[in-house]
């Protein structure tokens, strides 16, 4: 099987997440997508987050009517610290002779150097999805010189440049500024009944003009 890896605390899953999911299927030709909502991600130790419980239910009804996605609690009912290199091992012992894509954003690809054991991570990868980021310029020759092989296993996916974050949504919901279409009607109904991230405190919200 060819199946990807998609990491995330998904605070909360928005549709930017779903739609790199569903152009990575069909241009990389995966089985199926792997959902790994990560529980207490290291990069993010001060940033305040969503009860766990909250982001698996939002995370499952966001994907739960596509048969090629699959949430994955493998960095859930593992204790901390949840690297991907960790990630792609355990997943690896689940799913014997799988070939593994690891899909991410343009920043992400940009800061892959400073993960955890990139080298490993890489080596475990039979490729790297790749999404183009609308803000990120990614210069991938300086990166293969950090971490040489990485060139030739970057597989960009083409998608709609739609300019949403997690933490867009979270800011434009403290300061009372819509924000419904930018989730799935049921993810946007969880977020309406426990009443998330209404105090959570940012800088700005970027311009989506």
């Amino acid at each position: 099987m060819k199946l990807g890896v998609f990491g995330g605390t998904f605070d909360p899953p928005h549709i930017g997440h779903l739609v790199l999911a569903e152009e990575a299927c069909a241009q990389l030709q995966l089985d199926r997508v792997l959902w790994v909502l990560t529980q207490y991600p290291p990069h993010k130790q001060e940033q305040r987050i969503a009860p766990v419980s909250l982001r698996l239910e939002m995370l499952q009804a966001a994907i739960t009517e596509n048969p090629l996605f699959e949430l994955s609690r493998v960095d859930i009912d593992r204790p901390p610290p949840h690297y991907a290199v960790d990630t792609l091992r355990c997943l690896s012992d689940t799913y014997p002779g799988a070939k593994w894509v690891y899909l991410m954003g343009e920043d992400s690809l940009r800061d892959l150097p400073l993960w955890y054991s990139p080298k490993e991570l890489l080596d475990q990868c039979h490729s790297l999805g790749v999404m183009h980021r609308p803000e990120v310029q990614v210069d991938l020759k300086s990166i293969d010189a950090l971490l040489p092989g990485i060139a030739e296993k970057v597989q960009w996916i083409r998608a709609p440049l739609i300019d949403v974050s997690a933490s867009d949504i979270r800011c434009r919901i403290s300061q009372g500024l819509p924000y419904r279409y930018f989730l799935l009607p049921e993810v946007y109904q969880i977020v309406r009944e426990n009443q998330l991230y209404r105090d959570d405190t940012c800088r700005s919200i970027r311009s989506m003009s």
